[in-house]
């Protein structure tokens, strides 16, 4: 019974793990506003304004609409940023010297276009 049990909930985790696979984060996120909390899923979409590889590590910062966007070197791994690109992105808000920004965690969360 207890094996059948285990199977039932692994069954049910995996079917919930293929869903919101497919769902992605979209139904999960909110617009970015200046007035997003830190931690909070945003979606944000704009023109590049500035792209700057930083000194160590090979992270990307992007601004956008006057917005600072934190691109790990692993997620930004594939893509050439450029001033005038249109990008959609999701990414965790969170306070870094006092600004407001987006931090990205995967290449997933970046369309270009």
């Amino acid at each position: 019974m207890a094996i059948l049990l285990l199977l039932g909930v692994a069954a049910v985790v995996i079917a919930a793990h293929g869903m919101l696979t497919v769902l992605g984060k979209q139904p999960f996120s909110q617009p970015f506003t200046n007035s997003s909390n830190d931690g909070e899923l945003v979606f944000f979409t704009g023109t590049i304004e500035q792209a700057t590889l930083t000194k160590n590590g090979g992270h990307v910062t992007l601004r956008i609409r006057n917005i600072s966007v934190f691109i790990p070197s692993q997620a930004a791994q594939g893509y050439a940023f450029q001033k005038g690109q249109q990008v959609t992105l999701y990414g965790i808000v969170e306070t870094y010297r006092g600004e407001k920004e987006i931090v990205v965690s995967s290449a997933e969360d970046i369309r270009i276009g």
